[in-house]
This record gives C-alpha cells, structure tokens and sequence, in this order.
C-alpha cells in the first residue's frame, strides 16, 4: 500500500471527513515522526511498532566491482521493531516470543 491509497481507504471508511483533511491528517503524522526521528527520539505506536535511529559507526567498505576498500563515513540510519500485536496478526496468532 503506498501513501495514496492509505488515504484513500481512510477517506472511504470515514465518509463525514473531506479527503484533503484526510491527506493532510496522515502527512502530519508522518512529518511529525520524521521530526522526531531527526532528533533522534524514538516513536513508539502501541500494538504497531518502534521507529527509532541507529548510529553506525564508519568503516572500510570494499567496492563490488573491484574489491577495493572504500571508506564508508558514519551514518544514522532508520530502524523499525514491530510490535507484539502486529508479530501475532502477521503470525497468525501465535507468537514466537522473540524479541529480535
């Protein structure tokens, strides 16, 4: 599903709101844990999962198509840990206990 459809399928199941408040509803949400995320807070959605940031460190990297080693700088990147509700939906209700 990309974001389009997300409002769209909101817009449908809630028919009293106007599609541009919609859309607007669900770009703030998203701007607001990109923000955070920038910030390098952590978002948590209850039952859906984590968004956080993980630093990696820099290190020597080899090009693929030489096999040379590259220099790869220090990077924050995105990371996402799903939530117990969402784990057991996806499992079919049964949930392996692994907290990975």
């Amino acid at each position: 599903m990309i974001k389009s459809e997300l409002i769209q399928e909101i817009a449908m199941r809630h028919p009293h709101l106007f599609q541009r408040d919609v859309e607007r509803i669900v770009n703030t949400i998203f701007d607001e844990i990109i923000q955070a995320m920038a910030e390098g807070n952590r978002v948590e959605l209850r039952g859906f999962g984590a968004f956080s940031v993980k630093q990696r460190d820099a290190r020597m990297g080899r090009n693929p198509r030489t096999g040379d080693p590259v220099p790869v700088d220090a990077k924050r990147v995105p990371f996402f840990k799903t939530g117990k509700e969402l784990r057991e939906r996806l499992n079919g209700g049964t949930d392996s206990g692994d907290d990975d």
